[in-house]
């Protein structure tokens, strides 16, 4: 039984309680673990964890500690631990590469495909990478070297150089008859045949299923049909929007002359959008790319520089609460209604860059609908205002229906205005950031904060100052 249909087994699921109903590793499992790792019982550990699937494994990696990381990684099967180290958090995977013994590494490397393989390498220090490799035989070897030699985040490291081809004078038969002779040099997985013409360029693809639905007769010219060509040099952004749009399942890659050099498949797909959407959503909140295994020197080295930023706009929008102290004074209530209109304004302000910076990575914002999109956030805005105003106007009259009733009147407005604002500066702010060619989820939100603090005090006290006083 494969490590993938065990980890799926109900059986095998029950007899070692690793995972619950919901696919998650259980505590009672990762207790056993861990009390296998300290006795230091190598084969009770590797009962435990050879039916696991991979990436049950690399999840187990985080709920350990440096020590029993340590001790579980000398006893998983070479095949297992190459599956695994794919699957592993980036820090927890320079952490166990660096336990694994060079010789174990080559061996687990080549039984992987090449783009997994140089992912794994690239993560090595430079000594500990030319000793691997030098352990490894020079087809495997050559063709990491190869995906290394494109830069990162791009298609060629992406993709698998691990291919099917055939010309296309060929027939079906001719095709099946050459798949089924390739045996162990098969691609792990494939989806697509590519039709190449003499200099190895891709003219069309078939479908394995469409392949083997047809007469061995016909020609693979006959059956072929278009398909979506990427650059190597590709980021790997555009290719998971490429993915997306044309609801891919894999696509080959060429190189500057159009050349077949490799394929990339929907499994490498759905980690990109993985990846991108949580790089998207940690930067957002000002963090960088943080996981299970970032130590606490390197979250505070990400996150304090947007904490001293944030501390700096703090003090702008305090400098506006100053110019007004006077107001403050003679109506201490200003100083309690404050903070709600920097709050809702500020979380509207969130709620426009959120929509704003999702459409721009999503493609679905461009300049040719970017009026349209900001009417329609201006007026989202102002129907908020107009919707919550009468709501706090008449809470804060009643509140403090002791002194004058016009500062109900006051707050209310300034919620209005205050989420136009908001409004204007969550599009605003995405849309200069990338016409500026930076990346709108870095930044934004860091301004749109900034910006609505600054004029929602600046617009209440002002509207006390004119009217209240």
């Amino acid at each position: 039984m494969s490590e993938r249909t065990a980890a799926l087994d109900p059986d095998v699921i029950e007899d070692h309680e690793a995972l619950d109903e919901d696919y998650v590793l259980t505590a009672s499992f990762v207790e056993k673990v861990v009390d296998a790792a300290d006795d230091g019982d190598g084969m009770r550990l590797r009962s435990l964890l050879e039916d696991l699937h991979p990436a049950d494994v690399a999840d187990l990696m985080g709920f350990l500690t440096v020590e029993h990381r340590a001790v579980v990684v000398l006893w998983l099967p070479p095949e297992l631990l190459a599956e695994t180290l794919p699957e592993l958090d980036d820090g927890i995977r320079e952490e166990v590469l660096e336990r694994v013994p060079n010789a174990t590494l080559a061996e687990a490397l080549q039984e992987l495909d090449s783009d997994d393989a140089a992912a794994v390498v690239e993560d090595l220090e430079d000594d500990q990478r030319e000793k691997v490799l030098a352990a490894m035989p020079a087809t495997d070897r050559a063709a990491i070297e190869s995906s290394l030699g494109y830069a990162e985040d791009t298609a060629g490291r992406l993709m698998q150089r691990e291919v099917m081809a055939a010309p296309q004078f060929w027939t079906v038969g001719d095709t099946i008859d050459h798949v089924r002779a390739q045996g162990e040099d098969l691609p792990e997985l494939f989806f697509d045949i590519y039709v190449v013409d003499p200099l190895n360029r891709p003219v069309g693809g078939i479908p394995i299923s469409g392949l083997l639905r047809a007469a061995r007769s016909v020609k693979l010219s006959d059956l072929m049909e278009p398909v979506n060509e990427i650059a190597a040099d590709t980021d790997q952004e555009e290719v998971a929007y490429v993915f997306e749009k044309y609801h891919l399942i894999s696509a080959p890659v060429v190189d500057g002359a159009g050349r077949l050099v490799g394929q990339i498949t929907v499994d490498d797909i759905v980690n990109i959008i993985q990846e991108e959407n949580r790089e998207d959503i940690l930067r957002l909140a000002g963090v960088a790319d943080e996981d299970r295994g970032s130590s606490v020197p390197e979250i505070v080295r990400s996150r304090v520089p947007w904490l001293a930023i944030n501390l700096f706009t703090a003090v702008i929008g305090a400098s506006v609460i100053g110019v007004f102290e006077g107001t403050i004074q003679q109506i201490v209530a200003l100083a309690v209604l404050m903070p709600i209109v920097s709050a809702i304004g500020g979380n509207a302000g969130t709620q426009a860059l959120t929509v704003t910076v999702r459409a721009l990575a999503t493609r679905e914002l461009n300049s040719s609908n970017a009026p349209r999109t900001f009417v329609r956030e201006l007026v989202v805005g102002m129907a908020n205002g107009l919707i919550l105003a009468p709501i706090i106007g008449l809470a804060t009259a009643f509140w403090f229906r002791d002194e004058d009733w016009k500062i109900g009147l006051v707050i209310g407005t300034a919620m209005v205005l205050n989420l136009i604002v908001a409004a204007t500066i969550g599009v605003l702010t995405p849309l200069t950031l990338s016409k500026l060619k930076f990346d709108p989820a870095v930044s934004s939100a860091v301004f749109v904060t900034a910006t609505t603090d600054f004029f929602g005090f600046l617009i209440f006290l002002g509207l006390a100052t004119l009217v209240l006083l």
